[in-house]
């Protein structure tokens, strides 16, 4: 038999349950599915993070962005690579290769590489998404751009966008160098910070890095602006009064290629600069 307390949670968990199953909205009454980045805000770091990996891409250099985590990285990478509509495409069963031809913001790869992935599978992996890409990018078949030399991405792949990059071990980080190497593309790891003094250590791999970006976190202004427009779907207000003050953050000491991403100036050899306009 129950003892009161336990009485008293199960009558707790039930009210609970039963407040969430009315929240739900009906399936009648929630109209036309919502794409999945409907929700996206654009923010000044976001149009930062796109000059960046738009200067990437065109210079075809390796570029390093870096911050602590939730900050955004990560949902700027796959809006850059309109992610929310190639995932669906690239894991679909069955392909053609009508879906992407007119799209020429369709250049890009978000990859994620599992914990222990190993320098086989990143490639193996790597190869499989970018034959797939090509098939929905081409518009024929015989396009030049749906070649490419062994171990080799094809020409339709611009950029490659490596998530995560602070699982990856010295092979694996190889095995990128090289598919880099073999490849017109441009590459942009993203990690935590001090992602770029490890890298520092491996001279073929940093010899390559032209750009380095520090993604940094939300102004207050930017803040407030994005929780009242999640909240006002809620029906709940939000003044700045209610958001807590900030502490300020101490400088830490920057590594080499970290000291160009402190500014709007990310750039490290002559010939490859990008500077934000934002």
């Amino acid at each position: 038999m129950d003892t009161p307390d336990e009485q008293a949670e199960d009558e707790r968990t039930g009210e609970l349950a039963a407040l969430a199953e009315a929240a739900r909205p009906e399936s009648e009454l929630t109209g036309p599915e919502l794409p999945p980045d409907a929700d996206f805000i654009v923010t000044k770091e976001h149009r930062r993070f796109t000059e960046f990996a738009a200067a990437v891409r065109r210079d075809r250099y390796i570029g390093l962005c870096y911050s602590p985590p939730g900050v955004g990285k990560t949902l700027s990478a796959r809006r850059y690579a309109c992610w929310h509509e190639l995932e669906p495409l690239l894991k679909a069963p069955s392909r053609h290769f009508t879906e992407g031809r007119d799209r020429a913001d369709w250049h890009t790869l978000l990859y994620t590489p599992a914990v222990s992935a190993t320098p086989r599978m990143i490639e193996k992996e790597l190869t499989r998404l970018g034959w797939d890409f090509v098939t929905i990018r081409t518009p024929d078949p015989l396009d030049r751009r749906a070649c490419a030399s062994a171990h080799a991405l094809p020409l339709f792949v611009e950029l490659v966008i490596i998530d995560e990059a602070d699982r990856l071990k010295t092979t694996a980080l190889e095995q990128l160098r090289d598919l880099y190497d073999r490849s017109q593309l441009g590459m942009i790891f993203i990690g935590m910070p001090g992602l770029e003094k490890r890298l520092a250590r491996y001279p073929q791999l940093y010899s390559r890095i032209g750009f380095v970006h520090e993604y940094r976190t939300l102004s207050a202004a930017e803040l407030l602006f994005v929780l009242q427009h999640h909240w006002s779907k809620l029906s709940l207000t939000l003044s700045a009064d209610d958001l807590p003050t900030p502490k300020p953050s101490r400088p830490s000491p920057a590594s080499p290629a970290a000291t160009s991403a402190s500014s709007s100036d990310c750039s490290r050899r002559p010939g490859a600069s990008w500077r934000s306009t934002t």
